[in-house]
């Protein structure tokens, strides 16, 4: 890197140790003792902030980073100054083979209240010599006996795409701050986490002669293919202050898409042509490296103890609602034109399918939020074949269509009510209304899906809608050109409300600066 990327880096790094803009006690530092009066130098630091992932019904993931091997230690409490602590948990030695992250997984938790937390780390060799703590805090989520109390979050996707990174003049990323304004329940991260196959460059000319500036680090000056490459694009999102800050401060709830890996990757792909990778390059052992990757710097809850490192999981917040973060990647048959005439469940896979019908219909929640990290009628082309799950032709369902149509006139028949899809994916916002009176497949129930994105990524759009499903794009938000920077706008995120006395979802998408430019709110239906 050059001179000036290394001073940056410095500054960006140093900020790291520094804990959050929180209230002053909350980020005073406690410094190891031996004795009285001495201390200790040459302590671990916690290198890439805190974060708390998949706080729900009592339970949460901590996660952090050290600079060397360590124990993991966190402090649970009811008041930001610690003088109520509810528990005090000793959680894993981090070492090289995770990167030296770690997971602290706590349970037993209240309810529908906001907890504090801060994290330490104590030497591997000396345990009296420890961090200074970094402090956070999430919102627990909402048990079987909290209907009284609302919901709001917040989802969008698309992280440092297209070669807009992390921006020092903006403070990271410019979208952060006004997420961190929602005040959020959580946030529901709908995909391209990161962007390994996206490099950055010092800098950017706009079209107005503006310069945008990147932080630049040596994994993300090329395509991400080994795995300490991959860990590198997780770490390199984390140099932005307020997307730390946010993270710190609203727990997390993440999915993986494509870019993770790379662009419209498939299970079983042999590369060719694509830049930066030798022909016959298999993308299996890629993806398992950034799996590992993303796993090592995202905290998810251990959904399952026979399918370690599962994304497609199930998290009920209440009464209110039941949240389904579906996996569209990891079981997805190879880009086609999408005119195959026999499902084949290579969307979600049979054992996933069958696992989200049998959740709906076992959710006794009034809301069932489906995040689907491909939206459902966008075409989105990839090269003379298809990415998506729609395939252009509005006739009746071919290809993937099939398994969507397998899905919804499942859910139709099952009677379930009241599902909402969300979904990012294609770098600008809309409303989709599905209705089966407009639609050449009509086996189904109305419904909406709304798109949000990208956070900090280039903008595009429209894409064509497919009419298979009968969708009408009721609101769409797009730039003016392909590609089009965070500095101009046109990044989105979506948030959702529920209200525990009407039990009305409300949906806003939400520019850059969190003003609203859309809302929709939905009655519930009744079984």
């Amino acid at each position: 890197m050059t001179a000036l990327n290394r001073r940056t880096l410095l500054r960006g790094t140093t900020a790291l140790g520094v804990g959050l803009a929180l209230p002053p006690v909350l980020s005073s530092p406690a410094f190891a003792r031996r004795g009285p009066g001495q201390i200790l130098a040459n302590r671990p630091v916690l290198t890439h902030g805190i974060q708390a992932g998949d706080a729900v019904d009592g339970s949460v993931s901590l996660w952090t980073r050290v600079d060397r091997p360590a124990r993991l230690r966190a402090e649970i409490a009811t008041d930001p100054s610690f003088r109520r602590i509810l528990r005090s948990v000793t959680g894993p030695t981090v070492t090289p083979a995770s990167d030296l992250t770690g997971q602290i997984n706590v349970r037993g938790l209240p309810t529908a209240t906001d907890l504090y937390y801060r994290i330490t780390a104590a030497d591997q060799h000396d345990h009296d010599r420890s961090s200074e703590p970094l402090v956070g805090r999430f919102r627990a989520g909402l048990g079987r006996h909290d209907g009284h109390r609302p919901i709001r979050f917040i989802w969008s996707g698309d992280i440092a795409g297209q070669g807009w990174g992390v921006n020092p003049d903006l403070g990271g990323f410019r979208i952060a701050d006004a997420m961190r304004a929602a005040n959020a329940d959580f946030f529901l991260s709908s995909g391209d986490n990161v962007y390994s196959d996206g490099p950055v460059t010092e800098t950017v000319t706009l079209p107005d002669g503006r310069i945008w500036r990147n932080l630049v680090i040596e994994e993300k000056t090329a395509v991400a293919q080994t795995l300490d490459q991959y860990r590198g694009q997780f770490k390199y999102n984390l140099l932005a202050d307020n997307w730390r800050a946010f993270l710190a401060e609203t727990a997390i709830v993440a999915q993986w898409d494509d870019h993770e890996v790379l662009n419209n990757w498939y299970p079983g792909e042999v590369l060719v042509g694509r830049a930066g990778f030798p022909d016959g390059t298999l993308v299996d052992p890629l993806a398992a490296r950034a799996r590992q990757a993303f796993h090592e710097y995202i905290p998810v809850s251990p959904v399952s103890p026979d399918k370690v490192g599962r994304v497609y999981r199930k998290l009920s917040y209440g009464p209110l609602m039941d949240l389904f973060i579906l996996d569209m990647r990891t079981y997805k048959d190879p880009n086609t034109t999408g005119r195959e005439t026999v499902a084949d469940g290579g969307l979600l896979g049979k054992e996933q399918t069958a696992w989200l019908l049998r959740e709906l219909k076992a959710s006794k929640a009034t809301w069932k939020v489906i995040a689907n990290d491909l939206p459902i009628g966008l075409v989105v082309p990839d090269g003379g074949n298809q990415e998506s799950s729609s395939n252009g032709d509005p006739g009746a369902p071919l290809g993937r269509e099939l398994d969507i149509a397998y899905l919804l006139t499942q859910i139709k028949r099952l009677g379930i009510r009241n599902h909402v899809w969300l979904t990012a994916d294609v770098h600008y916002t809309a409303a989709h209304h599905y209705h089966p009176d407009r639609a050449a497949y009509q086996d189904f129930d109305p419904f909406w899906e709304f798109v949000s994105g990208p956070l900090n990524a280039g903008a595009f759009g429209p894409n064509a809608l497919d009419a298979t499903f009968g969708p009408e794009a009721v609101f769409q938000a797009v730039p003016p050109r392909a590609s089009t920077s965070p500095l101009e706008g046109y990044q989105f995120f979506g948030q959702v409300d529920i209200d525990p006395g009407t039990k009305q979802l409300t949906v806003t998408l939400k520019d850059v600066e969190g003003g609203a430019l859309f809302t929709q709110t939905l009655d519930p239906e009744r079984r």
